[in-house]
Parts: C-alpha cells; sequence; structure tokens
C-alpha cells in the first residue's frame, strides 16, 4: 500500500512533458531512495530503543583504541566516494561503524539544534564507536559545545578548476558508479569551454567557492564568496582542527599515511588501493578538458585566487607532513619506522 501511494505520488509530481519511460526510471529511483532511507530509519530506530531500554551502560567503558570517532566532511568531486568506499570495504574486518551523514538538499550547514543533535549522536552513540562518519558537511566545532573528546577530522581537497570541470560534467553525465541515475543537468551538451564563453552560472567563478568555506565551518563569513576572513579561519582549521588533509592528486599517499597513523581504521587500505578490483575508484563520465584559454579566464578571478592559495596551503602542509614520514627507495614509498625513544628515565627502578 505504501508503495502504491508512493508510486501515485511521484506519478503526479513528474511533468505531463516526461515521457513514460522516463517517468519509469524517476519512479524506479525515488522508490529505491524512500526504501533505503525507510530501512535505515528503522535501523537506527532499533538500536535507539535498545539504549533507552537498557539504560546507558554506565557500568561499560570502551577500550581507549574503540572510544574513537573520525569525521571525514567530504568535499564534493574530490575523490570522496573512491575514499570512502575503501572504508565501507574494511569496516567488517577492522571492526568499525561506517555511518553517512545525508543532509536534506545535501546542505552543507546544519541548523543549530541539528548541530547540537549531531554532537551528542558522534559522542555518546556508544554502539557506533569506533565510528567512521562521512557526508557533505562544513567543519563543526565539538568544543563549542563542551565535549570532552572532540573526534579526528580528516579531509582531501583538490585542485580548484578541475574540481570545478569535474562537477559541471558530473551534473550533466553523472559517473560510472551509478550510470542509471538521472542527474540534475541531463541533457545539458554545452561544454565547460562554452559556458565559460558565455558567461554561464554553471561555471561562474562564484562557484569555485567551496573549499574554503567546508574548512572555515559555520559561521556566515564562510559563506561570503571571496572573504579574506574566511580564507584565514579555513587555513587555521586545517592545521589546528584536521589531524591530516590529502589531496586527490596523491590520494595514494594519504592512505598510506592514515593506516600507518591509523591502523585501527585504515589497516590493509594501501594495499585494497593498489591491488583491489579498483571497485573504490569513480570516474565523471564525459569530461572534457578545458582549454588553455578557460583556464586563464577564470585564473584571473580573485576567487580562484584565494580558492587556489588554500589548496597550495594544503598541498604544501600535505607534502610537509609526507616528507617527516616516508622515506623512497628504488622509486616506492615507506614508511618509517618510530623514530623516537626514551632515556634517562628517573626514578631509576631497583
Amino acid at each position: 500500500m505504501a508503495s502504491m501511494l508512493l508510486l501515485l505520488i511521484v506519478c503526479v509530481t513528474l511533468g505531463e512533458s516526461t515521457s513514460w519511460h522516463e517517468k519509469n526510471n524517476i519512479i524506479r529511483v525515488r522508490m529505491k531512495n524512500f526504501a533505503e532511507r525507510a530501512i535505515a530509519r528503522h535501523e537506527v530506530r532499533e538500536i535507539e530503543q535498545r539504549h533507552t531500554v537498557d539504560g546507558p551502560r554506565q557500568d561499560v567503558t570502551l577500550d581507549e583504541e574503540d572510544d574513537v570517532v573520525i569525521i571525514y566532511n567530504r568535499v564534493p568531486k574530490t575523490a570522496s566516494t573512491s575514499f570512502t568506499n575503501i572504508a565501507y570495504d574494511l569496516c567488517a574486518k577492522n571492526k568499525y561503524h561506517v555511518l553517512h551523514i545525508n543532509t536534506t538538499k545535501n546542505n552543507p550547514v546544519m541548523s543549530l539544534q541539528d548541530q547540537v543533535r549531531f554532537v551528542k549522536n558522534v559522542t555518546s552513540w556508544r554502539e557506533m564507536k569506533p565510528g567512521f562518519y562521512h557526508g557533505h558537511v562544513s567543519y563543526l566545532d565539538f568544543a563549542k559545545f563542551g565535549v570532552k573528546k572532540k573526534p579526528i577530522y580528516i579531509n582531501v581537497i583538490r585542485d580548484p578548476i578541475e574540481r570545478l570541470v569535474s562537477y559541471y560534467y558530473f551534473l550533466r553525465f553523472g559517473d560510472d558508479y551509478r550510470p542509471g541515475l538521472r542527474r540534475r543537468k541531463q541533457g545539458d551538451k554545452k561544454t565547460f569551454d562554452e559556458c565559460v564563453a558565455a558567461g554561464g552560472s554553471d561555471c561562474a567563478p562564484e562557484k569555485l567557492w567551496l573549499q574554503i568555506p567546508f574548512f572555515c565551518g559555520h559561521s556566515s563569513e564562510c559563506w561570503n564568496v571571496g572573504s579574506r576572513w574566511a580564507l584565514e579561519q579555513a587555513k587555521y582549521n586545517l592545521i589546528n582542527e584536521y589531524f591530516l588533509v590529502g589531496v586527490t592528486e596523491e590520494l595514494e599517499d594519504f592512505i598510506m599515511l592514515l593506516e600507518a597513523a591509523l591502523p585501527r581504521f585504515f589497516r590493509g587500505a594501501t594495499e585494497l588501493y593498489r591491488t583491489g578490483k579498483k571497485s573504490h575508484l569513480r570516474k565523471t563520465t564525459e569530461k572534457k578538458l578545458p582549454t588553455k584559454e578557460t583556464i586563464a579566464k577564470l585564473q584571473q578571478s580573485e576567487i580562484w585566487k584565494m580558492e587556489n592559495e588554500f589548496y597550495e596551503f594544503a598541498l604544501e602542509q600535505f607534502q610537509f607532513v609526507r616528507a617527516h614520514a616516508v622515506r623512497e627507495k628504488d622509486g616506492e614509498l615507506y614508511i618509517l619506522a618510530q623514530n623516537f625513544f626514551y632515556e634517562k628515565i628517573y626514578p631509576k627502578s631497583n
């Protein structure tokens, strides 16, 4: 009955100009999404009900190794799906939970009440620890909510123009991950070069303003396009609040460093990335590289200059971390063994 009602609602909301074949495809996708969300809500309710019935387990203390939460507030079109699929592949073997943060209309800014709910979930939901949370949400400062133990933030960013080009074609042609899913701009055959030449809104310099606000956070100034304060706050957060930020162009090295530093979650990740079936890799379909003229035009924008400054800042920091964590031999990178020890330990034991 519920599926029939959903079918009726979907049919009514589709325009008369939509073909029956297109209607069928859209109906199947929406019904699938509806079913997945219903199942997810049911599973969450079951866990919360068990937690309520049993009462908070004050007598049970999580091992320090298990009392860990990682948040990957992924920026769109930075190889984020490729990376999270590795986490999904490893979670059963390494015994942790993976949770996708799905916000309404993909809004990266949470309401104040949702911020409180989210912080409470992440810090007190013991059944989901150790946990790996991922989603397209901007940085949220847990310290503002008085929590005792903050999550570990990680992220990946990408050359700003390459990211925008990938997103532009993704909206029109999708990718090889879900090839049958209809995208918002499907049917628009205009190339990125043509869009820039015509001054289109989908390729405007303002669309480059995304990686800075994702790292800046939930302050209103973060989302003011071209804000120098937002850029400086994003830099501050990257250095002080993020455990590690990689770049799309050097994703394997990012994974290697995570495995070395956080093996509880990422043990086996490097080998999986190198030798797996590559099911985690995702490529945008029909992407055409922009011309030098198009790139030069975008690079005249102050917005590009700021986003690129942030990207180069992140790249320099990542390469600094990598240089102190690995060594190169015969063209291969190897993680360094422990390079510190303790001496002169007093008082002397008998």
